[in-house]
């Protein structure tokens, strides 16, 4: 292939862009008009009088740049610079935890959010760019892997979601039984490593949700739907620890923690609604308001002996069963 006929197949940069370049050109200062070219497009410089319709267009927009003709550069005039984008340390967290966030991902998601924050961190200051070059706050979470089918499968499910139709697939749930679902899908949840569905199950005539492991033949259906106005998926997660149990109506359960991990209890907000009250040891006694009082349960563990559900009765005598057959296990 000719050198010219690679040029004419390479897609056409979007004017926004070259403009945008074209003023990081005029406040660096150094180029004379030919370089301007190169330095707007390497790969295909505009023409002269093409060059000279953007430096128009950005000084009928208010960028007042001028013709050194000591140097025989183009710059911006005299006090003329535009500002760089400043952002604070809390909003650069802000772009980093959505980054970090959408890494995790993987997928096209986190390709998309990488190239938004290039584009915020090329127009930032320095000291913005250096934090989002460096950044001094890792946050952990899990990410969500999935293989090349059920990627696919995932890409779907959105597309399904934002078009207003109802989806179709077989699924494997926990205790490895298959059934034929049909469902609107109302919106997604990673926790844990998975993605989860959440949607109206046509099967159940109830919102369910389904593990986007468990799905196998995903396809779009040909019916839409209209999702309740009052449904709002962190509504439906806050209540939950992992984010995907869901009831009618919470059930609260007190844990009582000792001193040794009253800070980080306290630190750990694992639902939205929860109260504390402190207790003369130095320990604190947590309300939460769950979805699944045994998820609560569960979670609990992880605190070993520091932690002991205190009420309701009914959850508190749930803990001590499932303790005791821990126990009875590990006495094997």
């Amino acid at each position: 292939m000719s050198a010219q006929r690679q040029t004419a197949a390479r897609p056409a940069q979007p004017k926004i862009v070259l403009l945008l370049r074209l003023l990081a050109a005029l406040e660096e200062g150094r180029y004379d008009f030919e370089a301007l070219k190169h330095r707007v497009s390497p790969e295909s410089p505009p023409g002269t009088r093409t060059l000279r319709r953007y430096l128009a267009t950005l000084a009928e927009a208010g960028f007042q740049w001028e013709f050194d003709r000591a140097t025989a550069t183009y710059r911006f005039a005299e006090g003329a610079t535009p500002r760089r984008l400043h952002l604070s340390a809390r909003e650069v967290l802000g772009i980093l935890l959505m980054r970090g966030l959408a890494r995790s991902l993987g997928g096209e998601l986190a390709s998309s959010v990488d190239e938004a924050t290039q584009k915020l961190v090329a127009v930032a200051d320095r000291r913005t760019s250096a934090a989002a070059e460096h950044p001094s706050v890792r946050i952990h979470v899990s990410g969500m892997a999935l293989d090349g089918p059920r990627a696919a499968a995932f890409e779907l499910l959105q597309n399904a979601q934002r078009d207003s139709r109802t989806v179709r697939f077989s699924y494997v749930d926990k205790r490895g039984r298959t059934s034929e679902r049909t469902v609107d899908p109302y919106g997604f949840v990673v926790s844990g490593g998975r993605g989860y569905l959440v949607g109206y199950d046509h099967l159940r005539s109830a919102k369910r949700v389904f593990a986007l492991d468990g799905m196998t033949n995903v396809r779009s259906g040909a019916r839409r739907f209209a999702r309740p106005a009052d449904f709002d998926l962190e509504a439906f997660a806050a209540k939950s620890i992992s984010g995907i149990m869901h009831a009618e109506e919470p059930t609260r359960v007190t844990v009582r923690f000792s001193r040794v991990v009253a800070n980080a209890a306290k630190a750990d907000r694992v639902v939205k609604e929860r109260s504390l009250v402190e207790t003369n040891d130095g320990g604190v006694d947590i309300t939460y308001e769950v979805a699944d009082p045994l998820e609560l349960v569960r979670w609990t563990l992880r605190w070993g002996a520091e932690a002991e559900v205190t009420a309701p009765p009914e959850v508190r005598a749930a803990a001590k069963s499932l303790v005791a057959a821990i126990a009875t296990r590990y006495s094997r």
